[in-house]
């Protein structure tokens, strides 16, 4: 027997249906909108304003420049990697670098910037010039292509970006007559003359220096199956104690990084690292690998690190004990990011008067 259907009732389905249909469709394109405004604002629309221009004092010696000279006496070279995504914290880490150098006009940027991606690269070049119009900086291009096939997935999606790697890459892109270099990652600031970094003294067989944190459990840096392994975990048998440094600050003496070919012997690592799992964390642990132990000692006050937090919350956190040089927001959280969410850690006070970037008042303006 068929059973008779009110219309009244199908009426009101079909129009609650297509109410909810209606809900979930305009919150859709509500959210797909949200989503492209802020990934636009956090890529190409980015403004920035003009800095200032930085003299050198009195006591500085000029730069003799030349015709295809990259490398003129008493300069001091700073390299950094240089892309989209964190485009905002590095121009705040070079205004801060000049803003406190005795010298600002002898120093020299070296920025690496993925080949992959051509037109970003115009666009960071174009951003450059027109907030530092006297800045002297060069853009190299970075194979991040030929690099993605050693990368292992870390702990955190963005320390798998290839460009973090290039760091392991700076003797092969940089001009050969540069010979020492200040490496910076893009999320610190300096409040000390980096000329005083640079100058920090190498042995004969010490290709970097950095600061060492001795109290750190090197051990967790690698898997249990890599102490288990002696020929593995014997190759830190001939040096000193091995300690944890961070790589986001570095003086490396590129003459003996080249002599020594450091470049194939950390890819050796991470190629072994594709083949059974030795290490959790990027590209730390090949640094560790091929020079913990090995390097020159810098004071702590020039990297004062692990201000972004851990890399799961990014938790606020406080400065180590003793003076400051630099402050460095390794770890998840970003002081910009925190900043604009209005949840800033109260070391975030600190990076905010380098930010450049102009408020979206200033865009509609």
């Amino acid at each position: 027997m068929l059973m008779k259907t009110n219309p009244t009732l199908l009426t009101h389905a079909i129009m609650e249906r297509s109410s909810t249909f209606s809900f979930f469709f305009l919150f859709f394109i509500f959210t797909f909108q949200y989503t492209t405004v802020v990934f636009s604002m956090t890529t190409t629309q980015q403004r920035f304003k003009e800095a200032p221009k930085f003299y050198n004092s009195p006591t500085c010696h000029t730069l003799q420049h030349h015709p295809n000279d990259t490398c003129p006496g008493n300069a001091v070279h700073v390299a950094m990697t240089l892309d989209v995504t964190y485009l905002r914290g590095s121009m705040a880490a070079i205004l801060s670098v000049l803003q406190h150098s005795s010298c600002p006009e002898n120093v020299i940027f070296h920025f690496l910037s993925a080949a992959s991606q051509p037109s970003s690269f115009a666009t960071l070049n174009q951003t450059l010039t027109n907030s530092f119009p006297y800045l002297n900086f060069q853009i190299y291009p970075f194979d991040d292509h030929a690099v993605s096939r050693l990368i292992s997935t870390s702990i955190r999606s963005a320390l798998d970006t290839p460009l973090n790697y290039a760091r392991s890459y700076l003797a092969d892109l940089l001009p050969r007559c540069v010979v020492r270099v200040v490496y910076l990652d893009s999320d610190l600031i300096l409040v000390d003359d980096i000329a005083k970094l640079a100058a920090t003294p190498l042995g004969d067989t010490e290709v970097l220096a950095a600061p060492e944190y001795c109290s750190a459990n090197f051990s967790a840096y690698f898997t249990p199956s890599f102490w288990a392994n002696p020929s593995l975990s014997l190759s830190f048998s001939n040096r000193k104690r091995p300690c944890y440094f961070n790589t986001g600050v570095m003086v490396i003496d590129l003459h003996q990084w080249r002599a020594g070919d450091y470049t194939t012997v950390i890819e050796e690592w991470m190629e072994l690292q594709k083949r059974m799992r030795i290490y959790e964390l990027g590209s730390l642990p090949p640094f560790l690998l091929v020079f913990a132990g090995r390097i020159a000692a810098v004071d702590r006050r020039w990297n004062q690190h692990g201000l972004g937090g851990d890399n799961f919350r990014g938790l606020c956190r406080k400065l180590h004990p003793g003076p400051v040089s630099l402050l460095h927001w390794s770890g998840k959280g970003k002081p910009w990011v925190r900043l604009d969410a209005n949840m800033p850690c109260p070391l975030d006070t600190m990076w905010a008067p380098y930010d450049l970037l102009q408020s979206p008042f200033a865009l509609q303006a």
